[in-house]
């Protein structure tokens, strides 16, 4: 699996219109996701609303990797993950000085109250459960970027 950088342009309609809904200009995502559907979903997503992300596929260097960012706004994080897992990149994020107060928001499919009150728990600032619903993401995202937060199990009855 390979990580890439996506970024889409944003029209100047859509960026006052991102402005005045909450999302900074130039806002950068992290996205760490090991599933490439899911993460060209978020990406796609993303892209639409103007937002830069970025891609790991595990949280395993996490920090390291987010450090190398000029800017980062939000961190979307799976919680399943290869080497270490969401619980873990969160930890060593928390303890970062630099990235200790960007927020992050759990992503899984692991979408259960148990789980969503297990991340709250751990210190996650919001959750999303998958499969993620295309037309309630984006306002997802821009109340996380207002600084709202959002504890959603999924779309889909549980």
């Amino acid at each position: 699996m390979t990580e890439q950088n996506t970024q889409t342009p944003t029209t100047p309609n859509e960026a006052d219109a991102n402005r005045k809904a909450g999302i900074p200009k130039d806002a950068t995502v992290l996205v760490v996701e090991d599933n490439v559907s899911n993460f060209v979903l978020i990406a796609r997503l993303l892209g639409f609303m103007g937002i830069h992300c970025e891609w790991k596929t595990s949280g395993y260097e996490v920090v390291e990797y987010a450090d190398t960012l000029a800017r980062l706004d939000l961190i979307l994080m799976d919680i399943r993950l290869p080497y270490e897992d969401g619980y873990g990149a969160l930890k060593k994020i928390r303890a970062s000085n630099r990235l200790g107060s960007v927020p992050i928001v759990a992503v899984t499919a692991e979408g259960t109250t148990e789980e969503m009150n297990k991340a709250r728990s751990a210190g996650f600032d919001g959750f999303i459960g998958k499969p993620i619903d295309p037309d309630k993401f984006p306002d997802q995202i821009r109340r996380i970027l207002s600084g709202d937060p959002v504890w959603e199990i999924s779309y889909e009855e549980r």
